[in-house]
């Protein structure tokens, strides 16, 4: 069976990345029958990017205003599953796809995919948890093992890996998982909108294999590090929380967010200040509005 595929990029302020990105998509061997781009409200040059890209069957969606991460791939998502798509294949603007990576991919009659990232140097960097942990209350980070930190290099993976959370970095998934789970919540803006969808994903019973011959390239170095104390700093705070809330597994995770800001707060004077200690309160207030699941419909 030929399965029809869509890409969906997200794409904001980053026109000298997204200009190799799509050079990248348009080399694939096996082509998608769409590459819709969703542009959050750029105000570089993008524009003139995605005038002068050679890319077949490029659509372009722009948004009036900057919807963030979540909310354009909440718009793509939507975009594509509505023109009837078999398989959606989501990408940050930063990334460039081997020439053979979607054929890789779909050769595996799987509902959940991921490509495996490495950066530029052909390093394994793929951050995607084997372990996501909310079910122990002292751990404190869910993520607690990572495909690059179990393995080491690509060649020392087995051919597929099965992962517990993703990144909106080269997952694919079947327009059945859609379906049934919905779209990404547009409410996280940054951070965690890819690990919400996973989690739904994997208790509606998917696996979600990362497929290690299909490779992508980041064109930026991680850095994972963000200043606490600033704007993305609530995000970061705010959405693991929320995500704490929705799927911890008993009540001390649950619990935990309450914890985090309590030792924040009370450890200002000596580490993040009170700009920090002002943002994890904030988040807090705001997670505990985020505590119900997002809506399974896609209308």
């Amino acid at each position: 069976m030929t399965e029809s595929v869509a890409i969906v990029v997200v794409t904001y302020n980053r026109a000298d990345l997204l200009a190799p990105m799509l050079e990248g998509l348009r080399r694939l061997e096996r082509p998608a029958e769409a590459v819709i781009v969703v542009d959050n409200a750029s105000t570089d040059h993008t524009g003139d990017v995605l005038a002068q890209a050679r890319v077949a069957g490029l659509q372009v969606v722009r948004s009036a205003q900057n919807l963030g991460g979540a909310g354009g791939f909440h718009l793509g998502l939507k975009t594509a599953y509505d023109q009837g798509f078999d398989r959606i294949w989501l990408m940050d603007d930063d990334v460039v796809p081997a020439p053979d990576c979607l054929t890789v991919l779909l050769a595996q009659d799987e509902p959940c995919l991921a490509a495996v990232r490495e950066d530029s140097a052909g390093r394994l960097v793929e951050k995607a948890a084997v372990r996501f942990d909310l079910r122990n209350p002292l751990a404190v980070r869910p993520k607690t093992d990572m495909v690059e930190t179990v393995f080491g290099r690509r060649d020392d993976m087995p051919a597929r890996v099965a992962i517990e959370n993703v990144a909106f970095e080269g997952f694919m998934v079947r327009r059945e998982v859609v379906a049934r789970i919905g779209l990404p919540d547009p409410s996280y803006f940054i951070f965690y909108d890819d690990v919400d969808f996973a989690l739904r994903a994997r208790r509606a019973g998917y696996t979600i294999w990362a497929i290690r011959d299909a490779v992508l390239v980041r064109q930026l170095d991680f850095s994972q590090q963000h200043d606490l104390a600033g704007w993305k700093g609530f995000y970061m705070y705010r959405n693991l929380f929320a995500v704490h809330f929705r799927y911890g597994e008993n009540a001390l995770v649950r619990a935990k967010p309450w914890l985090i800001t309590a030792a924040v707060v009370l450890l200002s004077p000596l580490r993040g200040g009170r700009r920090e200690a002002a943002n994890v309160v904030r988040a807090l207030r705001s997670a505990r509005g985020m505590r119900s699941l997002p809506s399974s419909s896609v209308d």
